[in-house]
């Protein structure tokens, strides 16, 4: 029986990761569950895989699931300092699902020899990328792509060397205003940016997927994770969100990972890998499918990937910057401080003000940048309040 422990217990990544584990009764033994500030939500996923550990992130959630375990054998703590202790506690296996940069400390205190850290974080490669790299081969830790995207990648790549990948493409749904005006964007509210018509995520990537953000993000994760140069990764709207990500080769193949939009797919790979699990996941059926449709993401619409290209081709901390600032600009949206727009305008002119410099070499320059780059941000927000929807 195989040990994981799951970073972000609480959240959309943790609960397909349960279900997962509910499909595969018997083979896995759950050693730490982590959540932000739910007590109540973290206690009944702790007590239903029956953890050995459960930890909140906010100290003042602790008690409340001290209260909730009593009794109970399973051991709890609350804090910052105390996800990192559950995420360097002994386990086969580490599920990273922490949302936000927030994810980056817990997910570097896990890696270790022989241990396997599937990644659902993007973030962590894209505030940090060179230095999480270098630190996952430093200490032999085993990097799994839990994205559905980058998951096909990984499992296209065994078709060949890395010396013969000529070009990788990420697919992306195209999101709620796939056909929607330029101006028909600009009076989107939230509400609006929720209707995902294929995944059902979290509010803040869901928000990054209707921007297309959620691509940019996604074509950086890949740049650091595959070793890839910016000009070998691009980006292709598919709206049955069927075809996840294709390997193109210098012979001109192309392998391609399909499969139906659902996170417990690539989850299972990543729990069973190198074996493959059983899962009651709904199979692919092309003939009922009838088709699948491939269009160019338009930048002019979606400024927000451009913007995530151009930080992913300059380098440095330039993708540090990006990241913060669109943290910060898809909150004020949520809350309805700025609008759909306001969210790439923020992060442009934060990117100009603070170009980034040489890329972070520690997960303490990375937040700082990351701080310095929100504090910019939230001082932007009142500049484009008034072209809120």
């Amino acid at each position: 029986m195989q040990s994981i422990s799951i970073l972000g217990a609480t959240g959309s990544v943790g609960g397909s990761t349960l279900k997962v584990l509910e499909d595969s009764a018997g083979r896995f033994r759950v050693e730490a569950v982590v959540g932000g500030r739910d007590a109540d939500a973290l206690a009944q996923v702790a007590l239903a895989c029956g953890a050995r550990f459960a930890v909140v992130a906010d100290p003042a959630a602790g008690r409340r699931l001290a209260d909730l375990l009593s009794g109970s054998g399973i051991a709890c703590a609350a804090g910052p300092q105390a996800v990192l202790d559950a995420a360097r506690r002994p386990a086969d296996l580490v599920v990273a699902a922490i949302s936000g940069v927030a994810g980056l400390a817990p997910t570097v205190a896990a890696f270790g020899a022989g241990r396997r850290v599937a990644v659902a974080n993007k973030e962590c490669l894209v505030a940090a990328g060179a230095f999480f790299m270098a630190e996952a081969a430093r200490t032999g830790t085993t990097l799994l792509p839990m994205d559905s995207e980058h998951n096909a990648v990984f499992q296209a790549l065994a078709a060949g060397p890395a010396t013969d990948v000529e070009r990788v493409t990420l697919t992306a749904s195209g999101g709620p205003f796939r056909r929607a005006s330029r101006e028909e964007i600009a009076r989107a509210t939230a509400a609006d940016a929720l209707k995902h018509p294929n995944w059902s995520m979290g509010a803040k990537i869901t928000i990054d997927s209707a921007t297309l953000m959620n691509k940019g993000l996604e074509l950086i994760e890949a740049h650091h994770l595959f070793a890839l140069a910016p000009d070998q990764l691009d980006t292709v709207v598919h709206p049955e969100s069927v075809v996840h990500g294709l390997v193109a080769f210098r012979d001109g193949s192309v392998v391609a990972g399909l499969g139906m939009p659902d996170m417990r797919v690539p989850i299972a790979h990543c729990l069973g890998y190198p074996d493959r699990l059983a899962t009651s996941c709904r199979r692919l059926d092309l003939p009922r499918l009838g088709a699948l449709t491939f269009e160019a993401p338009d930048l002019d619409r979606f400024p927000a990937l451009r913007l995530a290209i151009e930080a992913m081709a300059a380098g440095g901390g330039a993708t540090t910057v990006l990241n913060g600032a669109n943290e910060i600009a898809v909150a004020a949206f949520l809350e309805g401080r700025v609008g759909v727009f306001g969210i790439a305008s923020v992060v442009e002119e934060a990117l100009q003000r603070l170009p980034g410099g040489r890329a972070p070499a520690s997960v303490e320059e990375a937040l700082a940048l990351d701080r310095e780059a929100r504090s910019i941000a939230a001082s932007l927000l009142p500049k484009f309040a008034a072209k809120a929807s």
